[in-house]
């Protein structure tokens, strides 16, 4: 909804900001995870949809040898910072995140049964009395 108010509108910026701070309220009360490029494209600091050129400034820069896309919010100057590098994949990507390769890849061991009967728990002593007052 955000991205359609600013298409329409790029002035707007309050009613997107609106329904992105609204979103990401619903998705802390409700325990949710909210995919990685959704969470990218929003400030922490104000709530505003991240477009570069309208209510972002976008930029590639370089430190220790690793490429960063820095994203600055011109609403609130808060800046995130991201790794551009083609070779890094994030966690919910990589293969083994996913749930249906992990029961591919490891079959299910049965757990011992652990089911004995009290008799086994109870000392000799306390067998031979509760045999004597059976009688």
């Amino acid at each position: 909804a955000a991205h359609c108010v600013l298409a329409q509108d790029p002035e707007n910026q309050a009613l997107a900001r609106f329904y992105c701070h609204t979103e990401r309220t619903i998705a802390k009360r409700l325990v949710l995870r909210r995919d990685p490029s959704v969470k990218r494209t929003l400030c922490r600091g104000c709530s505003s949809l991240l477009v570069p050129g309208l209510t972002c400034t976008q930029r590639q820069r370089r430190c220790r040898g690793q490429r960063w896309t820095v994203q600055t919010c011109l609403t609130c100057q808060r800046s995130q910072r991201f790794l551009n590098d083609p070779g890094h994949l994030l966690w919910g990507d990589r293969p083994e995140a996913q749930l249906g390769n992990q029961a591919d890849s490891k079959p299910l061991q049965p757990l011992p049964n652990t089911a004995h009967s009290i008799s086994d728990h109870l000392p000799e002593e306390k067998m031979q009395i509760q045999g004597s007052s059976d009688q």
